[in-house]
């Protein structure tokens, strides 16, 4: 059996990454190919006990340093017990968010330091990298107006000021810039039917469909 493709989407707030990821999981399904759908922080029981830590509660909760942490906890335990597993049987696996949005929000917008997040990420999960990273850009202030229109108790990094999500915006093309093979960067400005063509097509071109 082929291993199955590891995909993950990032961007800022509010830029579409759930809608997209339930557009990806019905069209591929309806390729024939078996999708698992998943998030982060969470994915597995103790990986979304540590989420309510990380997005309830005011914005200055934790350090930048103690965010990473608690997200690189959260993330080993959600890889080897489900992303990998799934992987192995074949299974694509369709993640809301990875380790770029680490990179993005605790390294380009919280400031913690590149060598610090490199060392988190080598000791928590190795090599084990993504097949191909969808990166949803949007202007901050247009994601924080969807974002804000959601409610929910989940807006801890939402009320983090338009600064941080200017920043948090530049990470991320900073990280597509510096990985073309990996990253393709979706304008998510258009309708969501337009932002899953384009995906869809980054995945073809990139990944290709099983046979």
């Amino acid at each position: 059996m082929a291993r199955g493709r590891f995909i993950t989407l990032e961007g800022g707030e509010g830029a579409g990454k759930s809608t997209l990821a339930a557009g990806l999981e019905e069209t591929l399904g309806q390729r024939s190919i078996s999708v698992e759908r998943t998030r982060e922080p969470g994915g597995t029981p103790g990986a979304e006990e540590i989420r309510k830590l990380l997005v309830e509660g005011a914005g200055d909760r934790w350090t930048a340093t103690s965010e990473a942490l608690l997200f690189f906890a959260a993330r080993h335990d959600h890889v080897e017990r489900r992303i990998k597993p799934a992987l192995d049987a074949g299974r694509w696996v369709i993640c809301d968010r990875f380790f770029d949005s680490t990179t993005a929000y605790q390294g380009a917008a919280g400031g913690l330091d590149r060598e610090t997040l490199t060392q988190l990420r080598r000791l928590t999960l190795g090599d084990f990298t993504p097949d191909l990273t969808l990166i949803l850009d949007l202007d901050p202030e247009a994601g924080l107006v969807r974002a804000g229109s959601r409610g929910g108790g989940e807006q801890r990094f939402e009320g983090k000021g338009l600064t941080f999500h200017q920043r948090l915006r530049q990470g991320f093309l900073d990280i597509a810039r510096a990985e073309p093979e990996r990253c393709v960067v979706l304008d998510a400005a258009q309708p969501p039917d337009g932002v899953l063509a384009s995906a869809l097509a980054g995945i073809e071109q990139r990944l290709g469909w099983p046979r």
